[in-house]
């Protein structure tokens, strides 16, 4: 009791000791995750004129266009779709906001209801769309499915925002129009013409070896030109590949495995304390199943020509009588033994026709609500009036034939090799002889297939071949490994270069690598390589060891480049021939002396040649290519009077105008107004969203989280 009094005595104490104590465990651990502030920025993967993109909302989307891209997409590439729709979503949005501009469910619903027109689960019997349909799958999915009702809100946001920015879109089309007086310019350009001599001094006259350009030139060239010349972050690499490859012992022991299934032998029975002979490869009746059995690749039943065999053995396996064997040999990374079964005649190409009768469900069914039954019975009875009076088989075609390509000429699909056609419909056609009609089933529905011609019948075999892959044992990839470790450890006290080469190995360099680069030539898709040259404890010089599909690559980093101007090493590809070229034009200007066109074309060692008839809107000069500058200068330059030098694409030039053409004219200009009108709006749609988004503030962080 004593205790309690103590404890009810000081009871305001105890309870701001409890919560100092709590309030320290909350900060404590606030300080550990870096706090609130840096939770914040943990979910945040972009930010867009101050708007942060959340992370995990952005992941869902990744996945969403993963999944629509399938396996032919890479993670980055789905990354940089979903990070394109945002940033367009986000500057489109800040200006829809500013004019007020909404898309009111009025027009959603009519945009919805043209978008979904052809979807036949939005359609009705009459196969027209129908809103009760569209509310009743919303309301089902809503349901049933949060991942399809989830997708379909995100498919209404989408037709909502495309709503909005085609007003927004329009709107600017508005207001690039062309005025007559533009108009009458471009046909002026086009029309207008002038004649005129001229002399060419070219660069090409001048060897770039005659010009020097510095370092400190082109530094100053980019001093001068900073915003031209801006550089992403990069990091360089150099790396070594250790292949997890089957040795030449691997190979053998794979290849006598193979060879031991060719012979009978005899296998001791545990369970019964017995021995059996067990038939091998040569021997064994049931081929099917031994392959099944033995073998990585199972029994293929095709009959294949001699040009189907693999080219290294294809002679000795083509020759082979029924039931001999050949091998074992390699192929295409597997040894292999093979046999041959059966063999018989079969033509190289068929020619055929075919009425294809579909039924609901397929994708060849378009309007068509027959069941399969009925679509059977309809294929026998078609097939039937063909058995009795073949000359039917055109209209018939062109009444039921779902095959839209070929329908309207009685269901000809000409001649075709063998593989060119669904498996079954394949075999029908080569299997059988010219004249055969019957009816097959595919994947598009029931085919009333007739055989017109088999041209070039040719013996075909059909083999059964056993196939083991060469891979490497556990005792080589041990040694792969134990290699792979040494060279990264050896790394640490000497060059990469130079341990490469002591263990003859290739050092493969990659510079500026980007942060969302994913391949690194040479060993495909590597974000994980990429992520960690960028990452801020990775310094340079540092080797790591990463697993790679062929094996292992050992990678260093050999530099890294923070984002900023470029350097001179980086720019001089772009940069010195620029001032190559302004090298080359105060040499070739000072070699120009003379009044007239001539005496400065024979001062310089050159000839006079002429142009005519050229127009501003194609400035293409004869003999001397494509010069919009000279030609812009011709049309400056009086009749008879000779220009100051000009610096062209190609040269330096000097013209005098022999005649100047001026066009006619027209009544009016309209129809070059409208088609300069169309130009611009064209270019509204791309050129409105790089301008906003080279406007935009944006601070992206994907390179930190793929």
């Amino acid at each position: 009791m004593a205790v309690l009094n103590k404890i009810r005595q000081r009871s305001f104490f105890l309870i701001v000791i409890i919560a100092l104590a709590l309030f320290s465990f909350v900060l404590a651990d606030l300080i550990r995750n870096g706090g609130a502030i840096s939770q914040k920025a943990e979910n945040t993967i972009a930010t867009i004129n101050g708007r942060d993109i959340d992370r995990t909302e952005f992941a869902r989307k990744v996945e969403t266009a993963s999944r629509s891209f399938g396996s032919g997409g890479s993670s980055i590439q789905a990354v940089n779709y979903v990070w394109n729709q945002e940033v367009r979503q986000v500057v489109f949005e800040e200006q829809f906001d500013e004019l007020g501009i909404k898309a009111g469910e009025a027009q959603v619903n009519q945009l919805l209801a043209e978008s979904l027109a052809n979807n036949p689960t939005f359609q009705n019997e009459a196969g027209v769309f129908d809103k009760a349909k569209m509310q009743e799958y919303v309301a089902n999915i809503k349901a049933t499915s949060p991942q399809a009702y989830q997708q379909w809100l995100d498919y209404e946001t989408s037709i909502s925002k495309g709503a909005r920015e085609e007003t927004y879109l329009n709107m600017i089309k508005a207001g690039v129009g062309s005025t007559l007086k533009e108009g009458e310019l471009a046909y002026k350009m086009e029309n207008d013409n002038v004649n005129i001599k001229y002399v060419q001094l070219p660069f090409s006259s001048i060897q770039d070896t005659e010009v020097t350009v510095t370092d400190a030139e082109i530094k100053s060239y980019i001093d001068k030109h900073a915003e031209q010349y801006k550089a992403d972050a990069s990091s360089s690499i150099r790396y070594v590949v250790f292949k997890e490859e089957a040795s030449e012992e691997d190979e053998n022991e794979i290849r006598a495995k193979v060879a031991a299934l060719l012979d009978d032998k005899v296998e001791f029975i545990e369970a019964t304390k017995t021995s059996d002979s067990v038939k091998g490869f040569r021997n064994v009746e049931n081929v099917k199943e031994f392959i099944n059995q033995n073998s990585a690749l199972k029994f293929d039943e095709r009959y294949q020509y001699k040009k189907d065999l693999p080219s290294t053995v294809a002679d000795s396996i083509y020759n082979l009588a029924v039931g001999e064997v050949y091998g074992p040999y390699k192929d295409d990374g597997y040894i292999k033994i093979s046999k041959v079964v059966a063999q018989k005649q079969m033509p190289d190409s068929v020619k055929a026709s075919h009425i294809l009768v579909s039924w609901e469900g397929l994708r060849t069914a378009g309007d068509t609500k027959r069941t399969k039954e009925e679509a059977k019975t309809l294929a026998d009875s078609i097939f039937n009036v063909i058995k009795g009076d073949k000359s039917k088989f055109s209209s018939l075609a062109t009444t039921f034939s779902a095959d839209n390509s070929n329908k309207d000429k009685a269901g000809d699909l000409g001649y075709f090799v063998p593989g060119a056609m669904t498996t079954a419909f394949n075999d029908y056609c080569f299997e059988g002889k010219t004249g055969d009609i019957g009816v097959v089933e595919t994947q598009f529905g029931y085919h009333v297939i007739s055989i017109e011609d088999q041209k070039n019948q040719q013996k075909t075999v059909q083999v059964a071949t056993v196939a083991q892959k060469i891979e490497p044992s556990e005792k080589t990839i041990n040694a792969i490994f134990t290699e792979t470790t040494k060279f990264q450890i050896a790394t640490k006290d000497k060059d990469f270069a130079e341990v490469s080469k002591e263990n003859q190995l290739t050092t493969r360099p990659v510079n500026k690598i980007k942060e969302l680069d994913e391949n690194i030539p040479g060993i495909g898709s590597q974000r994980s390589i990429v992520q960690w040259a960028f990452k801020e404890d990775t310094e340079v010089g540092t080797v790591k060891r990463f697993d790679i599909a062929e094996g292992y690559a050992v990678v260093q980093l050999t530099a890294k480049v923070s984002k900023g101007t470029m350097t001179a090493e980086d720019a001089s590809p772009t940069v010195k021939p620029i001032l190559l070229k302004e090298k080359k034009v105060a040499l070739l200007k000072n070699k120009i002396s003379g009044s007239t066109v001539d005496d400065i074309a024979k001062n310089a060692g050159q000839t006079v040649r002429v142009a005519s008839a050229l127009n501003m809107k194609t400035p293409t000069i004869s003999g001397a290519g494509t010069e919009p500058k000279v030609v812009g200068a011709a049309f400056a330059t009086p009749v008879g009077n000779v220009s100051k030098p000009i610096v062209g694409t190609n040269g330096v030039y000097v013209v005098e105008v022999t005649k100047n053409t001026p066009a006619s004219g027209l009544d009016t200009y309209l129809s070059y107004a409208v088609q300069a009108s169309k130009s611009q709006a064209g270019l509204v749609n791309s050129k409105v969203f790089e301008a906003l988004k080279e406007a935009a503030e944006i601070e992206d962080k994907r390179a930190k989280f793929y």
